[in-house]
């Protein structure tokens, strides 16, 4: 979906692809259905309807009890003499409490309830919206939100015809809203490529495949540059050469890089694992069939780069992205095994379903070595214990620099992707009798004795882990968010890097 503004005051989005390009006028247009706002401090005007529909307007409030609590809707089916023939009050609670991230969960959710009544055009009165002095902002938010839910990944279904809404949005300042909306438009295409490349089934989403899918990135200036399993070994990164060893394709490094100013680079370090069997130490249950979402911090990580030069965002940032598939055959790494990483540290393999920090060990090293970045964070599906520990809701974020920690949580209540400190420690647990370092900790929180392993590949440079497990994969629509993959990252770290 994309948003266009004439110098009129309505903001036009079409809600699909394939949505008719409509020119409009300063009125609130003639459409299929009227969204309109009311807080719960006082009621609205809608002195632009006509007397019988405000009437039966505020006949349907009364009887609903509705005080504008914030989500809360009231439907109409407008008179026969309306213009409108569905009329839809939302509710904005406080408009003081009003935010961006509340306007972007609530565009989602509106979106979503018009799309199941099957209407085709629609007008949201934004001009409404009052307490707050930016409302330009809070519309391209909630045109945001509208975008984000809308996008859903369809290739393997036979009947999926995507509906097209047209959204007119009346704002006051339609050039501010157009400009603060071209941003995040941006930012929706770097999530939408971290969506698709998350949701895709794994036998289509390769380690092959997904740098084929980075050098479609060269077209915006972004330098792409993949090594292959000799070219990773030669240098030697034996840690994530030895977890791709057991696939026929074998790993790769993907490394994608937007140098949008002549600063210091900020590397962006993903795990990519297009499917994880779990190796020898193989996965049970019906979880496995969850695991071509595995490569999700990759995702990330390369949409963050997509937004950025889409943007011509005055950054410079790197991605380097270990690939890999963890799969089971005579070459495949057993438990017990030892490799060696680039950094010189030798691993013993205890469980080769722990393959993840070893594949960002060699990432965060080339990372380093290459780019020598003032800031490195690194992003992945880690560990099952994150999700014991935190659910679906907060991501866990690890370091031992307190100021990126809250740069990073706060970037994230914005929009939408929250963050829960975890702790840094248990290092002695990842003493091995025969190996530098064990690939998990006996005993312990496993995704803080993750995160212990990973920051020995930090060296000096500021460093945040960013565990995403149970995140990146959404069994339901929720707000702004839809089913499938859900892009996690993306916004946050888009949101950082644009304003750190």
């Amino acid at each position: 979906m994309n948003l266009k503004l004439t110098m009129t005051a309505l903001a036009l989005i079409s809600a699909s692809a394939t949505a008719a390009d409509i020119e409009f006028t300063k009125r609130i247009n003639d459409a299929d259905a009227l969204v309109l706002f009311q807080s719960n401090a006082a009621a609205s005007s809608y002195s632009f309807l006509d007397k019988d529909t405000q009437k039966q307007l505020t006949k349907a409030l009364a009887a609903e009890q509705f005080k504008g609590d914030f989500g809360k809707t009231v439907e109409l089916l407008a008179p026969v003499d309306s213009k409108y023939s569905r009329i839809l009050v939302v509710g904005l609670g406080d408009t003081e409490q009003l935010d961006v991230s509340k306007l972007t969960k609530l565009g989602g959710n509106i979106h979503a309830k018009l799309q199941a009544k099957k209407v085709g055009s629609i007008s949201v009165a934004f001009d409404q919206v009052t307490g707050k002095a930016d409302n330009a902002e809070l519309a391209a938010q909630f045109a945001h939100g509208i975008n984000l839910r809308d996008h859903t990944f369809n290739v393997y279904k036979k009947d999926a015809k995507p509906q097209s809404l047209t959204y007119h949005l009346n704002v006051a300042d339609n050039q501010a809203a157009q400009d603060k909306y071209q941003t995040l438009a941006h930012i929706q295409q770097g999530v939408f490529l971290a969506r698709d490349l998350t949701s895709e089934v794994a036998s289509e989403m390769t380690p092959v495949d997904f740098a084929n899918a980075a050098k479609e990135l060269e077209k915006l200036g972004v330098t792409v540059t993949v090594l292959e399993p000799k070219e990773i070994l030669a240098l030697g990164m034996g840690a994530l050469e030895g977890v791709g060893r057991g696939s026929s394709q074998g790993s790769r490094l993907v490394v994608a890089h937007y140098k949008g100013s002549d600063s210091t680079p900020v590397a962006l370090v993903g795990k990519g694992i297009t499917f994880d069997s779990g190796g020898y130490s193989l996965k049970t249950g019906a979880s496995i069939a969850r695991m071509k979402s595995d490569m999700a911090g990759a995702a990330a990580a390369l949409g963050t780069v997509k937004a950025m030069a889409l943007s011509k965002a005055e950054v410079n940032v790197v991605a380097v992205m270990g690939m890999a598939a963890n799969m089971v055959s005579q070459y495949a790494v057993a438990p017990g095994d030892v490799l060696r990483t680039a950094e010189g540290l030798s691993v013993e393999v205890v469980n080769t379903d722990a393959e993840g920090r070893l594949v960002l060990s060699d990432a965060m090293w080339y990372a380093r070595k290459h780019f020598s970045p003032e800031i490195m964070i690194d992003i992945a599906t880690l560990t099952g214990s994150k999700v014991s520990a935190l659910g679906d809701r907060y991501a866990g974020i690890f370091s031992n620099d307190d100021t990126l920690v809250q740069e990073l949580t706060f970037a994230g209540k914005q929009v939408n992707e929250n963050l829960w400190r975890l702790p840094l420690g248990y290092e002695d647990m990842l003493k091995s009798d025969i190996a530098d370092l064990k690939n998990v900790g006996s005993g312990g929180p496993g995704a803080t004795t993750a995160a212990a392993f990973l920051q020995k590949f930090a060296g000096d440079t500021r460093w945040v882990h960013l565990d995403i497990a149970g995140n990146a994969l959404s069994s339901k629509s929720q707000d702004e968010v839809p089913e499938g993959g859900t892009g996690f990252g993306v916004r946050l770290l888009s949101e950082w890097l644009l304003n750190k």
